[in-house]
């Protein structure tokens, strides 16, 4: 119940007090020029600062020729494979590829068929939340932000692990599969929950199937018919894997290597990943570019004139229009310049899904601003690097022609990320000092060290 009074008597305390911790708090801009610090883990030039060494994954936008850094198609790979040649093989099988993806990216090489017929059953099994959990722990306690459901969840299963504290590689492994398998059920549920208590809707809650990939039983879970075509789950399983795994250096990824250096449980550690990846600077960004375009479908009158949108987007960089943050949402990486490859092979099936749904004009629309964003940036900014789409840009898009509510989308972002999460937290137990590896015989048993840096 509101209580006015409190209210009251706390707006005014508080207005007083957050002028103090304000006041108190500032420090002056030149010092961290003068002391060297590296603001958000980057130097002056936003170039990342090394912080570490991983396996899991390699991001690669540059070379370097006689001490110049030079610009390059942007490269994701995940434990030494291009992300371009894991999506080739299991399209051109007509595969669903997220499970195969998880296993590599947490063992370090793609599975037999056999191998990955078990580790998908595995997933199986783990799918199914404890007994009343999604009663006592999300329907008696809906909330309007799906990523705090998630990162809820995920400190209540705590609860239900006899060996939750047990930092072995065998219980860690064991805690991170049933994660991985158990959050397309905990997204969804606390959604339908949400969709339930708060927007008066009807209450939907279907069992993970025991047949369906990950793509799959999202879908099923979340509509209300179960229902989907091939392709519209083609596609979301599509989007988990470019989505699974971005390097060491990442926000997420980063605070679950030190969360994990303190020695600290499974449950604890991918829920502050939770709390990092929900940011808007992190993982919630394909939101903003879904806001932008409707703003612009608002404000722009003729969307086939170029010189219009050219004029729109000036606005945004100028800060006149949308949210007034300067930033045109989907475009520019901290890492990639000349392209982001998770952009290249979305854009190469989006146009599919966007015929069957009758969105050509739309998709359209973001080709267009692709095209004219990078010029207008140049324009009015200074730039020390190329710009591009990254794959925000179009993830929002894919997500709303797939009929997932925005609310869901950086849910979706997290049931992919933990995947790489979890690999990055394994990595960082077995090389705390504490376990003692086998020598290789040789270095060509050993992939290549890549450098994490802060993204």
């Amino acid at each position: 119940m509101k209580n006015d009074n409190l209210e009251k008597i706390e707006g005014k305390i508080i207005d007083g007090l957050c002028a103090i911790a304000e006041k108190n708090n500032f420090i002056e801009p030149e010092l961290f020029s003068k002391y060297n610090v590296k603001r958000g883990l980057r130097d002056l030039n936003g170039k990342g600062v090394l912080v570490g060494l991983t396996e899991i994954g390699e991001v690669h936008a540059y070379i370097i020729d006689e001490n110049e850094t030079i610009p390059v198609a942007g490269r994701l790979i995940y434990r030494g494979i291009d992300i371009n040649n894991i999506v080739k093989g299991f399209l051109e099988d007509g595969r669903y590829g997220f499970e195969e993806t998880c296993f590599l990216l947490l063992f370090g090489d793609l599975p037999n068929k056999e191998t990955l017929m078990d580790f998908e059953r595995l997933l199986s099994e783990y799918r199914k939340l404890p007994e009343d959990f999604v009663r006592d722990m999300i329907l008696k306690a809906p909330s309007r932000d799906m990523m705090n459901v998630l990162a809820r969840g995920v400190l209540a299963l705590y609860s239900f692990d006899d060996n939750a504290d047990d930092t072995s590689i065998k219980n860690v492994l064991r805690q991170c599969v049933r994660l991985i398998a158990c959050f397309p059920s905990l997204a969804v549920y606390g959604y339908q929950a949400y969709s339930h208590y708060h927007g008066n809707n009807s209450l939907y809650i279907h069992s993970p199937r025991p047949d369906f990939s990950t793509a799959e039983n999202i879908l099923h879970m979340l509509r209300p018919d179960s229902s989907f075509t091939k392709l519209e789950a083609a596609l979301l399983d599509l989007a988990l894997v470019l989505h699974a795994e971005h390097g060491g250096g990442n926000n997420s990824s980063f605070v679950t290597h030190v969360v994990t250096s303190s020695g600290s449980d499974t449950y604890s550690v991918i829920a502050a990943a939770l709390g990092s990846l929900k940011g808007p600077r992190h993982g919630g960004a394909n939101i903003k570019v879904i806001q932008m375009f409707e703003d612009m479908k608002q404000t722009v009158r003729d969307l086939h004139d170029d010189e219009e949108i050219e004029s729109y987007l000036a606005k945004l960089i100028n800060k006149e229009a949308f949210d007034r943050s300067g930033l045109i949402y989907g475009i520019g990486h901290a890492v990639y310049s000349i392209s982001d490859p998770r952009t290249v092979i979305f854009k190469e099936h989006i146009a599919r899904l966007a015929m069957e749904k009758g969105l050509e004009d739309e998709y359209n629309l973001y080709l267009k601003v692709e095209q004219l964003a990078p010029e207008v940036i140049a324009k009015y900014r200074k730039m020390y690097k190329g710009v591009s789409a990254n794959v925000d840009f179009y993830s929002g898009f894919v997500y709303r022609m797939l009929d997932i509510p925005p609310e869901m989308f950086t849910p979706i972002f997290a049931i992919s990320r933990i995947a790489g999460w979890s690999a990055h937290r394994i990595e960082e137990i077995v090389n705390d000092g504490k376990i003692i590896r086998p020598a290789y015989k040789s270095v060509s048993q050993k992939r290549n060290y890549t450098a994490m840096a802060e993204r």
